[in-house]
């Protein structure tokens, strides 16, 4: 049976990533993922890192930040100089025995086209990461192309995907291409949203259809982790810490049995 995952998120309000770990954790979750910013957070990336692995949360990948990222498809140093500082974040995961890392291609409504400067410069993170036994994932994040760009282009093992059910939901109207993504789905984040913005919702809250997700999952054969991105925000404050994760614990139960039909 999949093993249900969550998010250590950083934007959850009012509480502290040291108190969201430890829910996470009395909720039931054996596997996290974190997210790997490089920002100056008082617990940092590595201690978060630390502190999972010492409560025995095991960590399956990590997401990788994404400040400045349209400058990959751009000429200049910006691009050269993301592309070393991603290699740093991917030998720092190696170090934590992360397997994997989850990238986005693009940011904001607005990118520079895909072309083949961005792709050389993708190829030497991903061929780096190869070296050091880690795999990546790209998300679909708000503009259609990129993801299937990476894709047809890049044909290493350790390449895939990180399907990001919400994002699908709200910016793509559930329009993705899953045949061309066969067997190359490493990765998922579930959430829900009602279309109107990236709300990072418990699932089954907005109006997604999780049968139909899930049943184009299995038909892509993952088998991965049920992988939730939930964020402790809106009317969830209502609700104490560890309740949040309860439940988020046990709907990812309610996709682990529609996983199984």
């Amino acid at each position: 049976m999949q093993e249900i995952a969550v998010v250590v998120h950083n934007s959850n309000e009012n509480v502290t990533v040291l108190e969201t770990i430890n829910s996470i954790k009395n909720a039931g979750f054996k596997n996290v993922f974190i997210q790997w910013y490089d920002k100056d957070w008082k617990c940092s990336q590595e201690e978060q890192a630390k502190i999972c692995k010492k409560l025995g949360l095991n960590i399956i990948f990590a997401h990788l930040g994404y400040k400045n990222i349209n400058s990959i498809w751009e000429k200049g140093e910006e691009g050269e100089t993301l592309v070393e500082k991603y290699k740093k974040d991917i030998l720092n995961c190696k170090q934590y025995d992360i397997p994997m890392v989850v990238m986005h291609l693009t940011s904001k409504n607005v990118a520079p086209k895909y072309n083949e400067i961005g792709l050389n410069r993708i190829k030497e993170i991903t061929q780096y990461a190869q070296k050091l036994g880690i795999k990546v994932a790209f998300e679909n994040t708000k503009i259609k192309g990129y993801l299937e760009y990476i894709i047809e282009n890049i044909k290493d093992d350790n390449v895939g995907i990180c399907y990001d059910a919400g994002h699908c939901h709200v910016h793509f109207d559930d329009e993705f291409n899953f045949e061309l993504f066969k067997n190359r789905i490493f990765a998922v984040h579930l959430h829900d949203n009602d279309k109107t913005d990236d709300l990072h919702l418990l699932p089954f809250d907005g109006t997604i259809n999780w049968n139909c997700v899930i049943e184009k999952l299995k038909e892509c054969n993952y088998s991965g982790p049920i992988t939730l991105e939930l964020c402790y925000r809106y009317e969830y404050k209502n609700m104490l810490l560890d309740d949040f994760y309860k439940e988020g614990f046990d709907r990812g139960k309610k996709l682990q049995k529609i996983f199984k039909k």
